[in-house]
């Protein structure tokens, strides 16, 4: 049968596909991009399927606009695995498909790597340099193309600006074109291009069990901090890229990937991309066609980097995957280390997940035996274990959170000629301001919180909502001008160092000081320097940084953390401790690593500190069993918000019911709540949530694929915000 319909998924959050009748002439291909009409607008969708019937009168459906793509975008392992995460995860194929794809792609911007060159005209071969002498820019870029045309990327990287380009362009001296980019030939001139380090017994045997197994199979390299597991990366990669085949290696955070990339170009010729936030369109675009048309080698990126196509896949790495930076927190909520298990095990190539604190859900499955276990006990090289310790801060005085104790092993590690790392996981100068005559709060009039008051810019920021206002000059309840800050900061930190130790430069790296473009490696290679002595930061600073000269290392507070209602929380400090004290004595310097608490005692700092996190783990996967939480029961967790908090618990007590009366119900699955969220009010709008248990991912699915179509139903559904969020890392 002539296929004369095109069933195709739209960005739009519905869960159904639409017909769209095939003009004579057009071929669509199904995984590929059609633009259609959709009400007054036009959307670019996927095709999903070709087909000569519809379940709507031929005389009701539009025809396509155009067909943008002669192949598919994605091959059929890869499109699967698409499919699969929108079921899964409960969210509508066509924005499932469209979070897949570059921005550029989903603008209608052609599927295929064109390449802008610059060449001479002919006016541009008769000027007479010497006549450029007040124009050297200029002298430079036409003395390049007189050797021949060369791409815009080429000029960049001889310091050649676009600005010097426009000018001689509107001069009528150079003139651009673009050509389409072929197939990489990189494979017949790969080589390593560096001494490779010796390994040691741990390294040698990890590597040889993941080479054993071409196919599937999926590893778990726990390596303490500073073992070498991305030598043992390095190793795996080798073999794949010297086949011809390509790898792909996901990190958490865009903070990383400069020294990552660094280490790979390091060791191999061949073409590296990255793919993550900072880019733009183009670059992000040009990124995902050079996997897809085999002109890269390896792509390092963040979890969106999961779904690009390559043209011959040959292994994943997931580095750092116990990071909670791997799941997406809004519109599609997949989890990038799940799915690239389940994308490795279509593509039938090994995956690695490496980290120092794996997630007790990938513990729980090496030991269930889903996973290959591989062990790193030993640091590499000289370095040796940090000395681990307790501040009691109990009866102290302190000086922005810091005891006279630390400030004192702070100036023997400086005095020393090292430098020392402080954590404090609080933005601002100080997290509240208070009235000191009435205890009046300065609470943010959209949220259920407190504004924190910013010194630098002298203003008052809301961290949940962005709300910004001035400082006020008085209390708002009792008119008195005795206005105090409360609590510590970072920035109130930086303040108080510089005062406490003026002989040292001092550097914070948070989510304030690094908003920048390339801000952020600046800070790292300066650091690296010993341009800073002191570095204060917040998580972000304990992901995978090597600093050699960092001797000490310290959690400023970690009280917080200790009694949150997230059964998480425990888990979060003792990944948090075990990487921050990684950074500690990385070299052949001994560290040392201190924690302020008014809790020494505390079970969960005593266990990390004696006995460490594989005994943590193990005793946390007792109290999940006997408690069954994950990873011994699935969770969906329903959001839901409006301006008016008697909607969205009326909805929630609906969706309630809906889940109850199904006859797919179990006696093990249980529905919690609804309850106000641990913020109840944000941006102005009150928030409920609701938590469905399942005792396993079969019966959570099948409950969720019945019960959402109903849902979708009720009146009060379009009257609220509301989502699903499977198997949820984050429960406020």
């Amino acid at each position: 049968m002539t296929a004369t319909i095109a069933r195709v998924a739209l960005p739009v959050p519905l869960d159904k596909s639409f017909d769209y009748l095939i003009p004579s002439g057009q071929r669509p291909v199904v995984g590929g991009r059609v633009r259609v009409p959709f009400g007054r607008q036009q959307l670019t969708g996927i095709v999903i399927a070709l087909t000569g019937q519809s379940d709507f009168p031929l005389d009701q459906l539009k025809p396509l606009k155009a067909v943008l793509d002669s192949e598919p975008l994605w091959q059929p392992p890869l499109f699967q695995l698409l499919e699969w995460t929108s079921r899964y995860y409960q969210y509508p194929l066509g924005d499932t498909l469209a979070n897949a794809l570059p921005s550029a792609l989903r603008k209608g911007r052609p599927a295929n790597a064109e390449i802008r060159y610059w060449q001479l005209t002919e006016k541009g071969q008769e000027q007479p340099l010497a006549a450029l002498k007040r124009a050297p820019r200029q002298a430079k870029v036409l003395t390049l193309l007189r050797h021949g045309a060369l791409s815009h990327d080429a000029l960049l990287d001889q310091e050649v600006n676009s600005a010097t380009l426009k000018t001689l362009a509107e001069k009528g001296w150079v003139e651009h074109f673009h050509t389409t980019a072929h197939s990489g030939h990189w494979p017949a001139d790969f080589a390593v291009t560096e001494e490779k380090p010796r390994l040691n017994e741990e390294q040698a045997l990890a590597i040889a069990s993941v080479n054993a197994n071409p196919g599937y199979a999926c590893y778990l390299l726990e390596g303490v901090t500073g073992s070498g597991k991305t030598e043992v990366y390095l190793n795996l990669i080798e073999p794949v890229l010297a086949a011809g085949k390509q790898a792909l290696v996901l990190v958490p955070e865009i903070g990383l990937t400069p020294q990552t990339i660094n280490r790979f170009q390091r060791r191999f010729n061949v073409p590296l991309f990255t793919i993550h936030s900072g880019l733009n369109d183009t670059e992000r675009l040009s990124a995902w066609l050079a996997g897809r048309d085999n002109q890269a080698g390896i792509i390092i990126g963040t979890r969106s980097a999961l779904f690009t196509p390559f043209a011959d896949l040959g292994i994943i790495i997931v580095d750092e995957e116990h990071d909670s930076s791997y799941k997406q927190q809004d519109s599609l909520r997949y989890h990038a280390r799940d799915m690239a298990v389940l994308r490795a095990s279509k593509e039938n190539i090994p995956i690695v997940l490496g980290s120092a604190t794996p997630a007790l859900e990938t513990l729980h499955n090496a030991r269930t035996g889903k996973y290959h276990h591989l062990h790193l006990t030993r640091r590499a090289g000289n370095a040796q274990a940090a000395r681990h310790g307790v501040l009691d801060m109990k009866g102290l005085h302190l000086e922005a959170g810091l005891s006279a104790p630390l400030i004192a092993r702070m100036r023997q590690h400086l005095s020393a000629g090292n430098q020392v790392i402080l954590f404090l996981n609080r933005r601002g100068f100080a997290p509240a301001l208070m009235c000191h005559e009435c205890g009046w709060l300065a609470e943010c009039k959209r949220c259920d919180a407190y504004y924190t008051y910013h010194q630098h810019s002298g203003e008052l920021r809301c961290h949940h909502c962005q709300t910004q206002r001035p400082v006020m000059p008085q209390c708002q309840q009792c008119g008195s001008t005795q206005l105090q800050t409360v609590g510590v900061g970072t920035e109130q930190l930086e303040h108080q160092l510089a005062s406490l130790f003026p002989e040292f430069r001092t550097v914070r790296i948070d989510r304030d000081s690094t908003r920048r473009k390339g801000s952020l490696d600046n800070y790292l290679e300066a650091v690296r320097n010993k341009e800073y002595q002191i570095l204060i930061g917040t998580q972000m600073l304990a992901k995978g940084h090597h600093f050699p000269d960092v001797t000490l290392v310290a959690l400023v507070d970690v009280d917080s953390a200790l009694f949150s209602n997230d059964f998480r929380a425990a888990e979060r400090l003792a990944q948090l401790f075990i990487q921050v004290a990684g950074r500690a004595g990385r070299a052949s310097k001994p560290g040392e690593v201190l924690l302020q608490t008014h809790h020494p005692e505390h079970s969960l700092l005593q266990a990390l500190l004696y006995k460490g996190y594989d005994h943590f783990a193990a005793q946390a996967l007792t109290e999940r069993h006997q408690a069954m939480l994950p990873p011994f029961t699935y969770l969906a967790l329903f959001r839901a918000e409006a301006a008016q908090s008697e909607l969205t618990e009326q909805f929630l007590h609906q969706v309630r019911g809906i889940l109850e009366a199904s006859p797919l119900f179990e006696s093990h699955t249980l529905v919690l709540g609804p309850n106000p969220a641990p913020l109840s009010r944000r941006a102005g709008r009150y928030r409920w949530q609701l938590l469905l248990q399942a005792p396993d991912r079969k019966t959570l699915q099948t409950l969720l694929s019945v019960a959402r179509p109903a849902i979708n139903l009720l009146p009060l559904a379009r009257k609220v915000r509301w989502s699903l969020d499977v198997e949820p890392q984050d429960l406020s």
